[in-house]
């Protein structure tokens, strides 16, 4: 086999980690897991037997029963869902149950922010506070761009805690104007969430900031709000639901600010991408290029639009990839990288990752893994799961090299970046 020749696939995944953990053969496969599962249970009846082990490697896997769960993820190292076992409603992996209830507090102690109980005193809150936390707002989006979101959510969530006291307390206009910083605020800690992989946190925050949105009664951050729910719909895979939302956002298309309207034309084509629609997505995003010139408001959220070198020709090569469009998604990936500057360098890692996928698609596994190299090291450094999540796919479309000297370069190149299964 070269390089170049794809292998036809049953469960490939499982398949690359028996040989990967030097396994030739199913029927030593079966022996080894056996043998860890029994010490890992304490039970010496478990058994795998090589007929088991044949129709997990094949196309129609099933899914194992939980002390054979156990003892795959003591064997490879990764639970059955990523060794292409289909996930069955209600299974829940034991380093999950851990990892949530870390997790939980980590969310307990951010979300009291949103949820601080109790009217606040009235007290003159001075105008000119609206400016601080609007040109901090901006620092944040800095930031973002090269920590990632770890280091942000505790930081941003305090400031919205303060704002969210602060237009407890004030009247008139300058209520107004925290309540739509406030507004900014919540929906940047729902993104932090978003990108570190946290979709529940996500969810809730994005809800504080419709929330806050709606009781503003300002349609463009309406709108906003929605695009953001809509964001967290296409993390979830749900094409429709994000449509759904992008519509209701431009409904009032005539009193949106082109910047609204562009950000909700963009998404609405990622929801496109989602439900197979080719021709929707280039009429959304030629839409959207349409209105990008006319980008002149000074609010201070929602400026990626302007912010991004490419903006909408990374909207475009991220759906085309997502259609399976690998050479389209490929030229156009080598655009938007050459014009993304050093500063943005989580927002590299990730268009870095799905332009590795994208050649691995056209069928340029030796591009995909060079390209892999910088995305890896990227995503080391700032812990997005959104990049991990990128180089997952990228592992997969790579399979059909898994056995050749392509493939154990792809595993060398993405070595630095921890928990990828």
């Amino acid at each position: 086999m070269n390089d170049q020749t794809p292998r036809v696939a049953g469960n490939e995944l499982l398949r690359a980690a028996r040989l990967k953990r030097g396994w030739r053969s199913g029927e030593a496969a079966a022996r080894g897991v056996t043998e860890v599962g029994r010490e890992a249970l304490g039970d010496p009846g478990f058994e795998v037997s090589p007929r088991t082990w044949r129709r997990w490697e094949s196309g129609k896997p099933g899914w194992p029963r939980q002390d054979c769960a156990t003892a795959l993820h003591t064997a490879f190292g990764r639970w059955p869902e990523d060794l292409g076992f289909e996930t069955p409603d209600g299974w829940i992996r034991a380093e999950r149950e851990v990892a949530t209830s870390v997790d939980r507090r980590t969310f307990v102690s951010v979300t009291a922010a949103a949820l601080t109980a109790g009217p606040t005193p009235s007290r003159h809150v001075d105008p000119a506070l609206v400016d601080y936390f609007q040109s901090q707002l901006e620092g944040h989006y800095r930031a973002d761009m090269l920590l990632g979101p770890h280091d942000l959510i505790g930081v941003v969530s305090a400031q919205y805690e303060l704002i969210d006291r602060l237009a407890r307390a004030a009247h008139g206009e300058t209520r107004s104007a925290l309540l739509r910083v406030g507004a900014a605020y919540a929906a940047l800690v729902g993104w932090l969430y978003q990108d570190a992989g946290d979709l529940g946190g996500a969810t809730f925050w994005r809800g504080v900031a419709q929330e806050i949105a709606l009781r503003t009664r300002d349609p463009q951050l309406i709108a906003y709000s929605l695009v953001n729910q809509a964001q967290v719909r296409t993390d979830l895979g749900d094409g429709y639901g994000v449509i759904d939302l992008c519509e209701a956002a431009l409904e009032n298309g005539g009193v949106l600010a082109p910047k609204v309207r562009v950000m909700a034309l963009q998404q609405q084509a990622h929801g496109a991408s989602l439900t197979n629609d080719r021709c929707s997505v280039d009429r959304l995003i030629d839409q959207a290029e349409g209105v990008l010139a006319k980008v002149s408001d000074d609010l201070p959220w929602g400026n990626a639009c302007r912010r991004t070198p490419g903006y909408l020709e990374v909207q475009r090569a991220t759906c085309y990839g997502r259609l399976g469009l690998g050479s389209e998604a490929s030229a156009l990936w080598t655009q938007v990288l050459d014009a993304v500057p050093l500063t943005a360098r989580r927002d590299r890692g990730v268009y870095l990752a799905r332009h590795a996928t994208a050649a691995a698609a056209a069928q340029e596994p030796e591009r995909a893994v060079e390209i892999a190299r910088e995305a890896a090291q990227i995503a080391a450094d700032t812990g997005s799961a959104r990049m991990r999540r990128e180089l997952r796919l990228l592992e997969s479309a790579m399979l059909p090299w898994h056995d050749a000297p392509v493939g154990r370069g792809l595993e060398e190149a993405l070595a630095p970046v921890p928990d990828r299964s």
